[in-house]
């Protein structure tokens, strides 16, 4: 297998990780009297998500790694996993809203307010990057643009004004 092989399938297999985690942390938060908002986007981001990562697997083949990028790729592995400790069991994919509960203020969100998508926009344009795909990187860098622009307004709606009436769940 050659490295950026070697690269793609870490990611995928963390991908998928994150998917089982997420699935096991939302049963547990709905548990607790827990929902979710933004389920209609979900299934687009998902989509996007996965579209990136299957382009690249058919993209690589040939490729040189550019190691610089392979080293900022790397840090943005070290601030995903702060952030996934920092939220614990809160940690999802999905937006999901726990009534009462504070927003999380601790690690990276002292610093800035959505870390873990500021981590996805670095991902997202520096794997392909790394592998001199600058095609791939500004397209799904700008397809991931419109997905956290409505993506954002929705979270923000169901995190920032949890105390405002008409706030359903679904």
């Amino acid at each position: 297998m050659t490295l950026p092989y070697a690269i793609l399938a870490f990611v995928s297999i963390q991908r998928l990780a994150e998917l089982l985690i997420s699935a096991r942390n939302t049963r547990a938060l709905e548990g607790r009297g827990a929902f979710e908002i933004g389920r209609s986007h979900y299934p687009a981001m998902v989509l996007l998500h996965a579209s990136w990562l299957i382009v690249l697997w058919v993209s690589v083949a040939g490729r040189a790694v550019n190691l610089p990028l392979l080293a900022v790729f790397a840090v943005l592995q070290l601030l995903r996993l702060w952030v996934l400790a920092t939220l614990g069991t809160r940690w999802t994919t999905r937006i999901i809203v726990l009534p009462g509960a504070p927003l999380v203020s601790g690690g990276p969100y002292r610093l800035m307010r959505h870390p873990n998508y500021a981590v996805v926009v670095g991902e997202i344009a520096v794997l392909p990057l790394m592998f001199g795909l600058i095609g791939i990187a500004i397209l799904f860098s700008l397809l991931n643009a419109a997905m956290l622009w409505v993506r954002l307004r929705v979270e923000h709606r169901a995190l920032y004004r949890q105390d405002q009436p008409g706030l359903e769940p679904g």
